[in-house]
Formats: structure tokens, sequence, C-alpha cells
């Protein structure tokens, strides 16, 4: 019996270490390396395990993806694969694919990413759609807006970009997070068009600053939901960027008691929400004397984006 289980405890550290072990076989193809990488990756939870090789692979070989499938018998070098097996292991570990190849597409746009800043999400394109749409109907020559808690400056650069009338500014409490942000606006060659704020909220602004539109995706996960999330958001997104106090509302809370001092008589505002949070947001919003506060869904059909106007 001794023996029997030692022998079976023998068989579980073999696949303990199998799981663990990521081997490929010499002179691999494109396509064995591309199914052996999803088997792992898929035995380590990560959704969608297929595409998300493939797209580490093409960045490994510096190709765009679709063009692996008109190279399945290539070989890859040993350079290759110790490139793509180290960061298939990362990936493993469910560090963020965006965190691996170092930038993630938004609304056009290549946008660098780090850990000091929120990978942006598509579903934040919805925000940037309402904003932009907006910003259209705007009388002014020249309309100011304000990213409030920019990050990488996603949304700030986006809107540079798709409304060249528009003065942009961004801000962010993190030094880290805005370095990010500049740094892509001069990978965009938006640098003049943006101008970058550091520290805590509109007390950092010129007192002399007003906008006719603010925008925000703050933070809006409860605290208590954190631990929850999954791996790839709870480890690597900073926590910063994703802790909205208790209920999730802290920001909102702030932004609506403050932001109406910031904006000129018929200026607007648009933020994102989190799932479930849309009634509370209507209500707030309401009671602290916005008009128009009308609720967006995103392409999911999830109620995501907050829209309000200042009280003339």
């Amino acid at each position: 019996m001794s023996q029997h289980f030692h022998g079976h405890a023998e068989h579980c550290r073999k696949s303990l270490r199998a799981k663990h072990q990521l081997r490929y076989a010499a002179a691999v193809t494109v396509l064995e390396v591309i199914q052996r990488s999803a088997e792992f990756l898929q035995r380590h939870g990560v959704e969608s395990p297929r595409l998300q090789i493939e797209l580490l692979l093409a960045h490994v070989l510096k190709l765009p993806r679709l063009q692996l499938y008109l190279q399945h018998d290539r070989v890859l070098t040993e350079t290759e694969l110790a490139a793509l097996r180290a960061l298939v292991q990362r990936r493993a570990k469910r560090e963020p694919l965006q965190h691996l190849v170092g930038s993630t597409a938004f609304f056009g746009l290549e946008i660098a990413v780090s850990p000091d800043a929120l990978i942006p999400r598509p579903e934040t394109e919805t925000l940037l759609e309402l904003a932009l749409a907006a910003l259209g109907k705007n009388a002014a020559p020249q309309p100011a807006v304000l990213d409030f808690g920019t990050g990488t400056g996603c949304i700030a650069l986006a809107l540079a970009a798709n409304c060249p009338a528009a003065q942009v500014h961004a801000l962010d409490l993190s030094a880290s997070a805005l370095a990010l942000a500049q740094r892509n606006a001069e990978t965009h060659k938006l640098t003049g068009r943006v101008t970058f704020h550091l520290g805590d909220g509109f007390a950092a602004l010129p007192p002399e600053l007003r906008f006719d539109l603010i925008v925000s995706n703050p933070p809006y996960i409860p605290a208590a939901e954190i631990p929850t999330l999954q791996p790839e958001v709870r480890d690597f997104d900073p926590r910063l960027a994703l802790d909205g106090g208790a209920d999730g509302l802290a920001f909102y809370r702030r932004l609506a008691t403050q932001s109406p001092a910031w904006l000129h008589a018929d200026g607007g505002f648009f933020a994102e929400f989190g799932d479930g949070q849309a009634d509370a947001l209507q209500q707030l919003f309401t009671e602290a004397d916005w008009e128009r506060v009308t609720l967006h869904a995103d392409l999911t059909g999830r109620p995501r984006v907050i829209e309000a106007w200042r009280t003339a």
C-alpha cells in the first residue's frame, strides 16, 4: 500500500510539473507551436488561448497575426522559440497580453501600456464616441475638454486626434501614469495638442480654466470586490485605477459636486461606470442638480456611460 501511495504521489508530482513546463520539440513549426502553447495556456485558465498565443507569436516574429496562417509550416529558430517560451510562461502566470507586447489598440491609436496605468478597454470607446458627438455639436470654435484621471492618456489623445479644434487637458494623480501618457502623446505627435496636469483632482488645475466638456473613466470597483477580479486585473492593473471606495461610487460623488464649478454654463459631463451602478448614478447626478442626465449602453448592451449637463 505504501508503495502504491508513493507511486501515486510521484505521478501527481509529474502531472504538476507537466502543467507548469512548456517544452517545444526541435524543428517545431508555427502551427505546432501554436497548438502546444494554446494547450499550455488553457491548462492555466487563460481565456481565448489560441488567439492569445497567435498574438504573442506575431509579436515575436514581427508579423501581422493573419500572416501566421500563411506560414504554418515555417520552422522557428531557437532564438524565436526562447523569446516565445518566456512570453507564454509569463502569460500563463496571468500577466496581461497587453503588458507582454507593450501596447494595445484604442480608437485607432496604438497606446503604450505599463503597470503604472489601467489598460485601455474596448468598452471605453463608447465614452469616446459620445464625447466626440457632443463636441461636434458644440458652438465654441476651440472647445476645452478635460480628461479627469487620464492614465495612459488614451481618452485625451483620442479626443485630440479626432477633434483637431479641441483644447484638451489631461489630469492624473500618478506621476508615472502621466509620464506614460506624455510618451503616448509624443508617439502620436499630439504633444502640442494636450496639456498635462499632475495632482489630486481639480485643485491641481490653474484656477482660471473652464471646460466645455469633462470626461472621465474613474476607478469604480467596490473595494471588497477587488480580490475577486480576474488575476490579469487584480494583480497587474494599479489599485489606484480600480478602487472606487466601499460602493465604487466615491469618485462620482466628488465629480458630481465639484465638476459644475469647472464647466461653462452649457458644459457637459461624460463618465464610464461599472455593472449595477446605473440607478445609483442617475439618482446621484439628478440630486446634484445636473440636467439631461442620461445613461448609455456599450456595444454589449450594458449601461456603461452617464451623460449630464450643467444647470445654466
